[in-house]
């Protein structure tokens, strides 16, 4: 059982930025697969990026190149460095936990936490 508790999200003005945290229960957090997701006002739930128990890692396209995703493994915790947001990016995000190497896949997600919002003003 893995206990996800996201933080660090707020409001923000177009062009800056917030580090996203994901404080993990658990002492098998470093075998596990982590990925970000987030769901705006209306929209489905997507991928935003993710990182393999080996520390590689994927983005969707949409965030490539803004946002960095990372993982302390000593703190059981996961990041999600946002920079240049934007106002699309207003969303709630949220962390999950999964055994699989596939990040992308939301389905392959066992564990979720309860989501943190960001909203970014134009």
């Amino acid at each position: 059982q893995v206990q996800l508790v996201e933080s660090g999200g707020g409001l923000v003005q177009a062009g800056g930025s917030l580090r996203l945290s994901c404080a993990a229960s658990g002492r098998t957090f470093s075998s596990y697969s982590m990925g970000w997701f987030r769901q705006a006002p209306g929209k489905e739930r997507e991928f935003v990026a993710g990182i393999r128990s080996g520390s590689s890692t994927d983005y969707a396209d949409s965030v490539k190149g803004r946002f960095t995703i990372s993982r302390d493994n000593a703190k059981t915790t996961m990041y999600l460095q946002m920079n240049s947001l934007k106002p699309e990016d207003t969303a709630v995000y949220y962390c999950a936990a999964t055994g699989s190497y596939y990040v992308r896949n939301q389905s392959n997600y066992a564990y979720w936490g309860q989501g943190t919002r960001v909203t970014v003003s134009s």
